[in-house]
């Protein structure tokens, strides 16, 4: 079982395709040598950065860009 689940990710986020950004980013950011924000007991970027989204210690900002 993954933990934490998809569905209480979910709502932190509007979307999967929000979700799977956020993360990635994130995981960049700590493998580039971020500090972790959360006492995540795993050394892998991806779960820590999932761990920071559902511990709401990351978040993002919706902007919106038109086509004229």
């Amino acid at each position: 079982m993954i933990e934490p689940s998809i569905s209480s990710l979910l709502k932190k986020v509007d979307s999967r395709y929000t979700l799977c950004i956020l993360a990635g980013k994130r995981a960049r950011q700590l493998t580039s040598g971020a500090n972790k924000c959360t006492k995540c007991s795993s050394n892998k970027a991806v779960t820590v950065a999932v761990s920071e989204i559902n511990e709401d210690m990351i978040t993002y900002v919706r902007t919106k860009v038109g086509i004229k």
